[in-house]
Order: C-alpha cells, then structure tokens, then sequence
C-alpha cells in the first residue's frame, strides 16, 4: 500500500460557510496575526462576534497570534496568549482561568491517519484546564487534555493527557517532576 493523495476527501468536514471563513481570515490577518498591538477589548469583541465563547476575560493576546476557528474556541479568565502562538482549532478548544500559553507555542485540533492510503483527516478536541502553563514553541496534539496546573516545558509535544501538577518536557514530552507551588 502506498500513500494516495489523490483519494484525499475532507469533503464530510465541515467548519462553517464560505463566507464565514473568508470573513474570519480577513481578520484575523487584520487584527490578530498583525504585528502592532491593538487593545484587548477589540481583539474579545471581534472573537466574541465570531462566536467565541469567553468568560469576563482580563488576560493579554499578543500580536502576530493565528486563531483558525474562533467559534470552536472557549476562554476563561486571566489568560495569556503569547506572540506568534498558533491555535489551530479544526475542533474545540477550551481554554481553562489563568492559564499562560506562551510564545509560539501550537495548539493542533487536526492531524492524518498516516495509516490509511487516502491519508484521512482526524480531529480532536483539546482541553486546558485552571492554572496550566505551555511553555514556547511547545506544540499540543489532538485530543489531549492538560490537567489543572500541569506545565509543558519549551519545545516538548504533549501527545497524551497531562496529569495534575506535573511538569513534562520532551519530545514526546514525559512526566519531568511535580509542580511545587509556594
């Protein structure tokens, strides 16, 4: 068997309409991935209109920050979205309080069965739970849920659900030490 493609057919996917998308890219270029700083309660009106859900949000998104699919994005309070961090949400992300997602940092809802010829699109949600710290340029997979105040160490791909107060580093990121808070 050989990889096939063109048998490739997302076509039972479906994120929204066509003018809906068109629309979300245009901002999102305009007022999210830009490099200049815009005031955070523009950036939350503009997710809220596109149907983000958002609690009485005061945390920080930084510049030059790509939201695929805000109407599959949820926000609690307090949290940070770091420049240049990538939420690539083919499917739900819920994004629990006071959580830091730091620079560069990716958050992927969509990968391919490499397994089958036709090389068929997978989704899955990711959920971020209170207090979880994703360090830059880490990259979270699909389907993974990161437990309350567990930490993503720079660089590590988090493949599996992340336990409660535990520190993970690597590629694929494993169980480093526990999270000691004073």
């Amino acid at each position: 068997m050989r990889t096939r493609l063109d048998l490739y057919n997302s076509g039972w996917y479906e994120p929204g309409s066509f003018c809906k998308r068109a629309a979300w890219y245009i901002v999102n270029c305009a007022f999210f991935k830009a490099s200049f700083p815009l005031p955070q309660s523009i950036k939350i009106f503009l997710l809220k209109l596109f149907g983000a859900r958002i609690a009485g949000y005061s945390g920080f998104i930084k510049p030059n920050v790509n939201i695929k699919y805000p109407w599959f994005l949820e926000i609690g309070n307090h949290v940070w979205i770091g420049e240049g961090a990538w939420i690539d949400n083919l499917a739900p992300i819920r994004i629990g309080n006071n959580v830091c997602i730091s620079q560069g940092a990716h958050l992927l809802t969509g990968n391919h069965n490499y397994k089958k010829e036709t090389f068929d699109l997978i989704t899955g949600p990711i959920i971020i739970e209170e207090g979880v710290w994703i360090g830059a340029k880490a990259i979270i997979c699909p389907g993974v849920t990161l437990k309350n105040h567990s930490v993503i160490t720079a660089g590590s791909v988090m493949t599996t659900d992340a336990q409660p107060f535990i520190i993970y580093q690597g590629n694929p990121a494993s169980p480093l030490r526990k999270r000691e808070m004073a």
